[in-house]
């Protein structure tokens, strides 16, 4: 290919990224969802353990999983705990009277594991989003900024949303507060990809199979998937029945990392 060519190509590249930019100002903003989940299943005392691995099965972490409730009010916190030292940590505080309802959230990511060490807050109530984190250069910033939250606002919330989505209902749409430098609300567009047998004890079981897709929304999430921006999807499996419960997930942990599963682990006893 001449050079007259390739700058011709640039060209064309140019001049067609232009276009779309134009024709997404032109688009009306989203608007994100103002439903919350209805209250399904109360969340009571629950104290589990994960496992985080690779896809192929070798282990990263371990993890556990705890929710403690009083009146309407439950405080879910779960960690995991790398070999390398990391941790990710998110501690979140919702009511579940009629619909489920964010108080606030807290993620706290760091450690080699993840490339820009993180902790984000989110009060549910003022809308107040405070990200700490570590820039290229190595200097820790803060940056503070209220943002208008929709009632289906969904920080460390999203396991126990699902268990109280029906699986018949074609796509559901949350909010999220986007863990990033710079706080953006994002939508979360959940739907059923079916049920999948798996075996628990020698007895047949079936989950169904969510997938979990991020829109970012506006120009940056029209852009987005040219640029190789687009987040990866998440797929979380949901035992159903009168007590559904939480079985696989797998995506990322953090905007650009790869995709690692988290199941439920089974304690391994010690002889003394």
């Amino acid at each position: 290919m001449s050079v007259f060519d390739l700058v011709l190509v640039k060209r064309i590249r140019s001049v067609a990224l232009a276009g779309l930019l134009t024709w997404v100002l032109l688009l009306p903003s989203p608007v994100l969802s103002q439903s919350p989940v209805a209250v399904r299943y109360t969340e009571g005392l629950v104290h589990g353990f994960l496992v985080l691995r690779t896809l192929e099965g070798d282990v990263l972490a371990d993890g556990e999983v705890t929710e403690v409730a009083h009146g309407d009010r439950v405080t879910s916190h779960l960690i995991l705990r790398f070999k390398d030292g990391s941790v990710n940590e998110d501690t979140a505080v919702f009511s579940q009277r009629r619909t489920f309802r964010l108080v606030s959230d807290h993620l706290v990511q760091k450690g080699p594991t993840f490339k820009q060490p993180m902790d984000v807050s989110v009060d549910g109530s003022t809308g107040q989003v405070t990200v700490r984190y570590t820039d290229d250069g190595g200097k820790e910033k803060t940056v503070t900024e209220r943002l208008k939250l929709p009632a289906d606002v969904s920080n460390g919330m999203v396991l126990t949303l699902l268990k109280n989505i029906r699986p018949d209902v074609p796509l559901t749409t949350l909010s999220m507060v986007a863990a990033a430098p710079k706080p953006r609300l994002v939508k979360l567009l959940i739907s059923s990809e079916g049920q999948e047998s798996f075996s628990a004890g020698g007895f047949a079981r079936k989950a169904t199979r969510y997938v979990v897709k991020v829109d970012i929304g506006g120009i940056a999430g029209a852009v987005a998937p040219i640029v190789g921006k687009q987040p990866l999807d998440t797929h979380i499996w949901i035992l159903g029945g009168d007590a559904p419960s939480f079985v696989k997930l797998e995506g990322p942990l953090y905007p650009g990392g790869p995709v690692w599963r988290i199941e439920l682990a089974s304690p391994s006893w010690h002889d003394h």
